[in-house]
């Protein structure tokens, strides 16, 4: 096999690859740098690239060779600019963050490099993650690799965009009201939302009460292979779940035969979207129905997720502008420091009440006697790179995130499927969304309907 050929190959694919001897980790490697060279400069998918890569994929080759291999040993990984790496900086997307390197890896990291992952750099986000244009005052606009006038989304924009470049299949990115999901949706793959808990973090960012960090790939298999390696309790994160490592393959090939599914049509407010959208939607339903599941009507009683979401966002966003000091603000997004300052005074009682909110939409979700969920993923497909997008919080509510929210407050796995192209030759997306703690429902249901498709 020709080193050429190793990007376009998946994680499972580039396992099998390594274990008949047909291709190695450095080789791999090589064919993924050399991709990234040739497509990154008009796409800027990458805050820095680790200088580290060649030795760890030396080291793997040789413990293929030595039969010593672990799950992911060898495997070309990304990693969000908001996660530690060590010897790396965590800027954050911002000219305001401290540029010299950590000296600890964040817990999923350290699993990643456990499970033998070959992490080949760090990708971009917007500014502390606060907005889904994928732009940032550091590393400048990143863009979507279907059609780069476009952006591929965010927050977890670079690692949208590397999946949908072929640079490298497994990514890592973080998701607080959308942004695993929604440049997922936008750049054709497949981004998961664990449930909250589910891969341990620390430190925790803007939005710690309910922010994950998750896999971004172009399979569902892959997705579930990567969760395996990041999930799992760490003490360091006062949130991860007290379970051990488990495999989140294990099941994937089930069906949905006899699995009640319910198609949400408002997620709290009055959501927006597109007949692609909903399109995608209806193509997901009449797949699973195909197969075996029975669909239910839902309408749960939800407070305004919408107006809840944009207090605990607005107030996070305020915290972490206010910790820089007024002076050195100057090179910081105009728009997020505007924002900070429009949420700067929100009272401890109406923080409250948003909180108290928030576990009023986890219950009404939690009450509904259903296996998993459809709803759209994204309002529209991808917008320009450059587009204006007015007031930030009606930004939010219609075109970044008013499908992703509601899951996020809940705490919800969630995951955004590609489902072909709308008429624009943009991708088009679903969201599949499951009770609390049901990550496996979700990557199976998910695995169906790709499965579906074809």
């Amino acid at each position: 096999m020709d080193v050429n050929d190793a990007a376009a190959l998946d994680a499972a694919e580039l396992l099998e690859v390594y274990a008949t001897g047909e291709l190695t980790p450095l080789q791999a490697l090589q064919g993924v740098t050399e991709r990234i060279a040739r497509r990154n400069p008009e796409i800027n998918a990458f805050a820095t690239l680790d200088p580290g890569a060649l030795d760890a994929a030396r080291e793997s080759a040789a413990r293929w060779k030595a039969g010593r291999a672990r799950a992911l040993e060898g495997v070309p990984v990304t990693v969000k600019d908001l996660i530690d790496v060590r010897g790396l900086p965590t800027r954050r997307g911002s000219k305001t963050t401290d540029p010299a390197p950590v000296a600890r890896d964040a817990p999923l990291v350290a699993a990643l490099r456990a499970a033998g992952a070959v992490i080949i750099g760090k990708t971009t986000s917007t500014e502390f993650g606060w907005k889904t244009p994928g732009d940032n005052p550091l590393n400048g606009v990143t863009r979507n690799p279907w059609n780069v006038a476009h952006t591929p989304g965010g927050s977890s924009s670079g690692a949208a965009a590397a999946a949908a470049a072929f640079f490298g299949p497994l990514h890592v990115g973080t998701d607080g009201g959308g942004s695993i999901r929604i440049p997922a949706a936008w750049s054709g793959v497949v981004g998961l939302k664990p449930s909250f808990g589910r891969v341990p973090q620390w430190p925790l960012g803007a939005f710690g009460p309910v922010a994950v960090a998750g896999p971004i790939a172009r399979s569902v298999k892959d997705v579930a292979l990567m969760l395996s390696a990041l999930a799992g309790f760490d003490k360091a994160d006062p949130f991860s779940l007290p379970e051990p490592k488990r495999d989140f393959t294990a099941g994937l090939e089930d069906g949905v035969r006899g699995l009640r599914i319910g198609i949400l049509r408002a997620p709290g407010f009055e959501a927006p979207a597109d007949d692609a959208a909903w399109g995608a939607v209806e193509t997901a339903r009449d797949i699973l129905a195909g197969q075996g599941a029975e669909f239910v009507t839902i309408a749960p009683a939800l407070p305004d997720a919408g107006r809840i979401f944009a207090a605990l966002w607005g107030a996070g966003l305020a915290k972490s502008v206010n910790a820089v000091p007024e002076a050195d603000r100057g090179p910081m997004d105009a728009g997020l420091v505007a924002l900070a300052g429009r949420f700067a005074d929100l009272s401890a009682q109406e923080l409250l009440a948003a909180q108290a909110g928030r576990v009023e939409a986890a219950h009404a979700m939690a009450m509904l006697e259903v296996d998993a969920i459809l709803c759209p993923a994204v309002a529209h497909g991808a917008p320009l790179a450059r587009a204006e997008y007015g007031d930030p919080v009606e930004a939010l509510l219609r075109d970044w995130a008013p499908w992703t929210v509601l899951f996020s407050l809940t705490r919800q796995p969630a995951i955004a499927l590609p489902m072909g192209v709308d008429a624009a030759g943009l991708p088009t997306a679903v969201q599949i969304a499951a009770p609390l703690y049901r990550d496996d429902v979700v990557l199976r249901v998910a695995r169906a309907v790709e499965a579906g498709l074809g």
